[in-house]
């Protein structure tokens, strides 16, 4: 086990050996610094000791997005701004998002083409800036009219990748989706303030994929939009099943990236936990505070939130404020009274390593070859659907919450104990998507229990 204590949080300068910041094979070093006031305002806060808290919300009105965002920069915590977009224009389908504006049907978000690049701009002024940067969150394989539209509108950051939003939410070959991806990486490195591009890779269904994998995706996402001219980077990972292992996996991606991207303009966004939630208002909180007191003590810059309503409907902006609220007082408290927690020591560095070196000698630049590594399998996201996913990998939660591997498909890694040779059962996927759930909200029933016989 390797004992891991609340590190200072930081951003662009990896593992703090030198060592392990020289040049390796797949290394990309970035040209200068950024330019991204997003990075910037990470950076600072990470500086001073600051946890960044950020919401997922988005409103389809013009007004309500404003006041939510207005009510996002009030909150006492040190937080950026969300724009969600709608599905309509997920998916490039602007003209039904016209017409749901038109005729007062409900949105789940907001949509940024059909609203126009200067009236989201209009939202914006006097409100996003320096000191209140705001990301759009869009979920799209086929982005290139939302990037020229954010570029217009001057947003500061936005988020995915060729494979992180292209498997688990659509149907688009992954080649085509890749190809998009770059014409959108091309653009944004053609601008003079360039936009801040995060990785969704480490988030990868939400659940249930291996933390190597995790690593490994985000990690590659990250050097197919350095390859690009990208400046200003961020790489996620989502809150699994376990905090030891957790822990053990942010170590392995700062370490990576470190190696990989070098001392340049990056950071680590951690995710609240985005499978099955807990049902239970303290449920839904406990896994809250665990996800802040992970960001802290694995040194994460950035933290996504849920909130109690995550299990039931959208979240309103006051209950997006809680949560940010919530969730900066625990990082507040988990800084100033440290606790030593024990990582695992799994090899999730190794694998992680193994999966990215390899990949990138399928082909000559990281497109390239992330479509080749999935097209043979190489690549394989344990229960995903898409036809450009070979789906021959599964994984399983142990009795301790550790994420593994049962069967690892054609991907040069090794399966981890009996589970390999064990069917699963429907009962059993069902079991391992709730078993957060259950673990979160059984603490209320406990201690309902325990207040009842007091």
């Amino acid at each position: 086990m390797n004992a891991v204590t609340a590190p200072g949080r930081h951003v662009g300068t990896g593992p703090v050996s030198a060592g392990e910041r020289t040049a390796v094979p797949g290394q990309i070093v970035a040209p200068g610094p950024s330019r991204s006031r997003f990075s910037a305002f990470v950076r600072k806060s990470a500086d001073a000791g600051r946890l960044v808290v950020q919401p997922r919300m988005g409103f389809a009105e013009l007004p309500v997005m404003r006041e939510g965002l207005r009510g996002v920069r009030a909150a006492r915590a040190t937080a950026v701004g969300t724009i969600t977009l709608d599905s309509y224009t997920r998916v490039n389908d602007h003209d039904s998002a016209r017409d749901a504006l038109r005729t007062g049907a409900e949105l789940n978000g907001f949509p940024l083409v059909a609203h126009g690049p200067q009236a989201t701009r209009t939202m914006l002024g006097g409100l996003a800036g320096a000191d209140f940067p705001v990301q759009v969150r869009h979920g799209s394989a086929l982005p290139y009219p939302l990037f020229r539209a954010m570029v217009e509108a001057g947003i500061d950051a936005t988020e995915g990748g060729p494979v992180s939003y292209c498997l688990p939410y659509s149907r688009v070959p992954l080649a085509e989706a890749t190809d998009a991806w770059s014409r959108c990486c091309d653009l944004l490195a053609a601008q003079d303030e360039q936009m801040h591009l995060e990785s969704f890779g480490g988030c990868m269904l939400g659940q249930l994929c291996p933390p190597s994998l995790l690593v490994a995706l985000s990690v590659l996402e990250a050097l197919f939009f350095r390859e690009h001219g990208l400046t200003s980077i961020s790489l996620s990972y989502a809150q699994q099943t376990n905090q030891a292992q957790d822990l053990e996996a942010l170590a392995a991606m700062r370490r990576l990236a470190g190696e990989r991207l070098g001392a340049s303009d990056w950071h680590v966004v951690l995710y609240t936990y985005m499978g099955v939630y807990p049902r239970t208002p303290m449920g839904s909180f406990r896994i809250l505070e665990d996800s802040a007191r992970l960001a802290v003590r694995s040194g994460s810059e950035r933290l996504i939130v849920k909130t109690p309503a995550e299990a039931f409907r959208i979240p309103t902006v006051a209950e997006n404020v809680d949560a940010l609220e919530f969730a900066a007082a625990i990082a507040d408290d988990t800084a100033e009274h440290p606790e030593r927690v024990e990582a695992t020591s799994t090899g999730l560095y190794e694998e992680a390593r193994m999966l990215v070196d390899s990949t990138l000698e399928l082909a000559p630049t990281v497109g390239a070859a992330l479509v080749r590594a999935f097209a043979r399998g190489h690549l394989d996201v344990p229960f995903c659907l898409h036809q450009d996913n070979a789906n021959v990998s599964r994984a399983y939660v142990d009795p301790h919450g550790l994420l593994r591997w049962a069967r690892p498909g054609a991907m040069p890694l090794q399966p981890d104990g009996a589970e390999s040779a064990r069917p699963l059962s429907a009962q059993g996927l069902i079991n391992m998507l709730a078993y957060n759930e259950r673990r979160f909200d059984r603490e209320q029933l406990v201690r309902v229990r325990q207040w009842s016989l007091s």
